[in-house]
């Protein structure tokens, strides 16, 4: 990793996926060690059916507490914030999550570019923005808005997800700092935590 790409102050890891990337998300978070200097966010696409099976998989798998998300609740650093199915997943001026029923975007509620940003307008160059597998455009507006604040912008290889379209779109599309495999997703988290 380039040392000078960096942040040196991170208080928000948002991690935005669709089809495939539960398979990435569990590669990754069970490995990291608590407590941890941020939060985590996920924004992820799901079935309205989805209630808490993917906070309780999550929850049951990872070292980091994780919190339901209702709206209002405080963004805390040293836990795991998941958006739930059916609503937007938005960022307020004094830190706190609001949920949002507006329209669909990119098919999608969740929509990761809604959450994206929105978190870039909050936190700016204290936040780094990371894209799994998925198979829609979804997610690539939203690094671009974290980018064009100041934070960092992470794209998994599209070779190691297990749906290219949404991280070979977000290449396309985009500058990343970087694109990494899943491991590599994991030591660039891990680094983070220990500056």
């Amino acid at each position: 990793m380039e040392k000078n790409k960096i942040i040196n102050h991170c208080k928000v890891v948002i991690i935005g996926g669709s089809a495939g990337s539960l398979q990435a998300l569990l590669q990754i978070l069970p490995f990291i060690e608590s407590p941890i200097s941020f939060a985590i966010v996920i924004v992820v696409h799901r079935k309205n059916t989805d209630e808490q099976t993917l906070e309780d998989l999550i929850a049951l798998r990872s070292n980091i507490k994780v919190k339901i998300v209702e709206d209002k609740v405080k963004l805390q650093t040293g836990f795991i914030f998941i958006a739930p199915s059916n609503y937007h997943l938005l960022f307020e001026k004094d830190e706190t999550l609001s949920l949002d029923t507006s329209e669909k975007i990119n098919y999608s509620r969740p929509s990761i570019d809604v959450s994206f940003e929105s978190a870039a307008e909050i936190f700016g160059p204290e936040l780094i923005g990371i894209l799994l597998s998925g198979s829609n455009s979804d997610g690539t507006l939203g690094l671009k808005a974290i980018q064009a604040a100041g934070g960092l912008i992470v794209v998994q290889n599209p070779l190691s997800a297990e749906m290219s379209f949404m991280p070979n779109n977000a290449i396309l599309h985009t500058t990343p700092d970087f694109i990494l495999k899943t491991e590599e997703i994991l030591e660039l988290i891990k680094e983070i935590n220990q500056i």
